[in-house]
């Protein structure tokens, strides 16, 4: 990491830019292996359909209120991105999940 003439850190430096990139791809590998981790549990398949159920993922965000409708967008993109995740590295376990609800009459 370099500084530059007012001895303030450089953020455009490359090395630094490589060093962010990697954390963030170290973070990414980090939160799929977790995901993959919880799909293999019975309590952890329960745990994310709780969550995409509560992010708004299987139903319609309107509502009259732009600010309502804006809120609940954000929460169902959050959801969104767990299920393209699942669905993406545990594709077997996201299906039992599916099945273990509807066994459950849930």
């Amino acid at each position: 990491m370099t500084k530059n003439n007012q001895g303030v850190f450089d953020r455009d430096n490359p090395e630094r830019r490589q060093a962010e990139r990697e954390r963030e791809r170290q973070r990414a590998e980090e939160e799929i292996a977790d995901v993959d981790w919880l799909m293999h549990q019975p309590e952890g398949r329960r745990f994310i359909y709780r969550l995409l159920e509560q992010a708004g993922v299987y139903r319609s965000t309107f509502s009259d209120n732009a600010l309502q409708t804006a809120f609940a967008e954000g929460e169902r993109n959050l959801g969104l991105r767990y299920l393209a995740m699942v669905q993406e590295h545990c594709l077997e376990r996201f299906i039992l999940m599916l099945e273990e609800k509807t066994k459950n009459g849930e």
